[in-house]
């Protein structure tokens, strides 16, 4: 689903999370304590080689994930994606994934749509999948009706948008306008279709699968075949040996290796981790979870997340919300005086 986020302006030190934490509890919330066992989330932390993820062996992890990252990359499609295919085919089974993300253009100017979307092309063991993913000028997440007044138009452009990645795509699926929301729907009852990333108009992204491992290779590079510019391609490895790995690393030479993966550990060793995957890994990590009617009990209800971000040595609070529960010149000032700390409006990249 999509999110509301801010983020606080200036850098902090551990001990002024700890103390946000502390006037969360004075204001009767429950953040969690020093000593309390959390999920922390590890993302773009690059290493030079797979065997770097030891240096994580005093904690739990899961969810591995070896991203290879080529910057400025121009290339045939249709070739590194059936290269990574090939090396896949050597080492899959149950629990492993390979995905290959690349930027298409929607051709149309659409006025709620930026014209650069996303899609992956990716390979498990039982099927292969086509996701594809738009991004919106601005997130108007389920139950906020500050865009009502252009409810026709915000449509009108998801099954626009929509509309062109089926037809680049050629696959079974249609995009209808049903009781105010965008719905995708498939014509072949036997291929899954998945459809997420819901904001107020409906979803932001579709994935359809096949049996046939080979069938999206095409349809993908017609995507591709798009984005005219230089493009930063994304390989997804996950569930791999480390010598399957390594056998990845042979498809192009030349990439940039990070990792992303969860750890397991009380929350005053976060700082021990964001040391660990210096000076690049960036960390995340639940702090508090509330619901706003606790704290504002005349206005509609809002689950929010009190997170910790972590990079660079140094942290950040955020505040993700799966809506605004106040005016949008108010909710700056609440989570102001929520957090004791000064904030900004933030939302997510919808590209990682």
């Amino acid at each position: 689903m999509r999110e509301r986020r801010w983020e606080t302006r200036e850098k902090l030190d551990f001990n002024q999370v700890l103390a946000v934490g502390e006037r969360l509890a004075g204001l009767g919330l429950k953040p969690a304590s020093p000593a309390k066992d959390i999920i922390t989330y590890i993302e773009e932390w690059a290493v030079a080689t797979p065997d770097e993820l030891d240096r994580l062996d005093p904690w739990s992890t899961e969810d591995v994930t070896l991203v290879q990252v080529r910057d400025g990359w121009q290339g045939d499609f249709f070739l590194l994606a059936g290269a990574f295919h090939t090396v896949y085919q050597r080492y899959q089974e149950v629990g492993t994934y390979c995905s290959v993300s690349h930027p298409w253009q929607i051709a149309v100017p659409l006025r709620t749509i930026l014209p650069r979307a996303m899609f992956w092309l990716g390979f498990r063991h039982t099927h292969a999948f086509i996701r594809v993913r738009l991004h919106t000028v601005d997130v108007i997440t389920p139950g906020e009706t500050r865009a009502d007044h252009e409810r026709s138009l915000w449509l009108e452009d998801r099954q626009s948008a929509f509309f062109e990645a089926i037809r680049l795509l050629a696959v079974p699926l249609k995009a209808h306008i049903i009781k105010d929301q965008v719905v995708i729907a498939s014509e072949d009852a036997r291929a899954s279709l998945f459809c997420s990333w819901p904001d107020a108009f409906g979803p932001s992204q579709f994935e359809y699968n096949s049996s046939d491992a080979f069938e999206f290779l095409v349809p993908a590079s017609r995507l591709a075949a798009t984005f005219e510019e230089p493009a930063t391609v994304r390989a997804y490895l996950t569930g791999f040996s480390e010598e399957a790995l390594k056998d990845f690393q042979t498809v192009e030479p030349g990439s940039r290796s990070v990792y992303r993966c969860s750890a397991h550990c009380p929350l005053d060793e976060i700082p021990e981790i964001l040391a660990t995957i210096a000076p690049t890994g960036r960390l995340y990590a639940t702090l508090c979870e509330l619901q706003t009617q606790d704290m504002l009990a005349e206005r509609q209800d809002a689950s929010a997340i009190i997170g910790i971000v972590g990079i660079e040595g140094a942290f950040q609070l955020e505040a993700r919300l799966n809506r605004a529960p106040l005016p949008e010149d108010e909710m700056g000032p609440w989570l102001e005086q929520l957090l004791g700390l000064p904030v900004t409006s933030a939302p997510l990249p919808p590209f990682p």
